[in-house]
């Protein structure tokens, strides 16, 4: 019997985007089976509920997950959350570029930018291990999340002549712009690569109709937020939010921070 109630919950576990009800989507938070990412659908309009987070609650603990951590919430997005227990644990900083002002795209000598091609993929994410902390590390769902958010992507690298050294996913939605995702080798960090990236990302916005472009970023990274600065994004007066719930013990109790098991490296 113990054996048929593990491969009833399997599947929840191998798959890599979970439909968890109206508005809803969740997936494993860094390959970490007993930890779900949840965050509204990009597609949903109808605002949530807390019944609607209540139910996905419910799926996620039914299917073997302990714990759940939001994606970055605006403070017009977050009370059903709160109503449904979860607890703020991490703070963002939220940025806005008008690209009607756009500076010349920046290149860097020996440094050759292209579109991503799929086989490039696990390449960036070995960027990405190196210039993120765990917590806020990309692994293959997280990265074809990025990848399919929006109608419209852009995934450029940047390489030289070791291979891929930082690369950047940008989306467009209607006239709004996102930065989904910037990353660039600790190695070469300061050479200009991540402003060329960035530039690039920006230009290639603005050519598909975007009038302006978000980007969030750890409140703690303040080399990043140099960055988007430099390169004309101007701070939102509200910042985002990542909320965290437990699925296990007295749920009266405030969640603890969630800290996932590190993915295993590829061999």
């Amino acid at each position: 019997r113990g054996a048929r109630r593990a491969r009833r919950r399997a599947p929840w576990l191998d798959v890599a985007s979970l439909d968890v009800g109206p508005g809803l989507r969740a997936r494993p938070w860094h390959d970490d089976r007993s930890v779900a990412h949840l965050a509204p659908s990009p597609d949903h309009l109808a605002p949530l509920t807390t019944v609607d987070v209540e139910a996905a609650l419910d799926r996620l603990r039914h299917g073997g997950f302990r714990a759940v951590v939001t994606g970055a919430l605006h403070p017009l997005d977050r009370r059903p959350f709160l109503d449904a227990g979860f607890a703020e644990t991490r703070r963002l900083h939220l940025l806005r570029h008008d690209l009607a002002h756009l500076r010349s795209a920046a290149t860097v000598p020996g440094i050759e930018l292209h579109r991503g091609r799929r086989r490039e993929r696990p390449a960036a994410l070995v960027v990405d291990r190196a210039a993120f902390a765990p917590f806020w590390r990309l692994d293959e769902a997280g990265l074809a999340e990025a990848l399919t958010a929006t109608p419209m992507v852009h995934f450029q690298v940047a390489r030289d002549q070791d291979g891929v050294i930082g690369y950047a996913v940008c989306g467009c939605a209607g006239h709004r712009g996102y930065v989904q995702r910037l990353a660039v080798a600790p190695e070469r960090q300061g050479l200009g690569v991540g402003t060329a990236l960035l530039g690039d990302g920006l230009h290639w916005l603005r050519r598909r109709g975007a009038r302006d472009a978000l980007v969030n970023t750890q409140e703690d990274n303040a080399r990043s937020l140099r960055l988007y600065q430099h390169t004309g994004f101007v701070l939102e007066p509200e910042g985002l939010s990542m909320l965290e719930r437990s699925l296990v013990g007295d749920e009266s109790e405030p969640p603890q921070a969630v800290t996932p098991r590190r993915p295993r490296e590829p061999r």
